[in-house]
């Protein structure tokens, strides 16, 4: 299946909560490594899944449960 969607995270408002980790129904969200300049760790967009792992599919889940609005969805027309 190709992914339909989108996401971008704007990782300088993330405040690395996780509930859009947790709610992503492909897991094709995760937790970097890298911290903002807040010194959180923030939550990154695996645009390009691995192999037998389903992409985006727009959904809006993950910017629906995000407190902070830092994530924007896109769909592909």
């Amino acid at each position: 299946m190709s992914a339909r969607g989108k996401i971008i995270i704007n990782e300088e408002q993330c405040k690395g909560c996780g509930l859009c980790v947790d709610v992503c129904p492909n897991k094709n969200i995760y937790m970097g490594k890298s911290m903002n300049r807040k010194g959180y760790s923030t939550a990154c967009f695996q645009e390009h899944p691995d192999k037998g792992q389903k992409g985006c599919t727009a959904c809006t889940l993950c910017a629906l449960v995000c407190p902070d609005t830092t994530i924007e969805v896109y769909r592909a027309k």
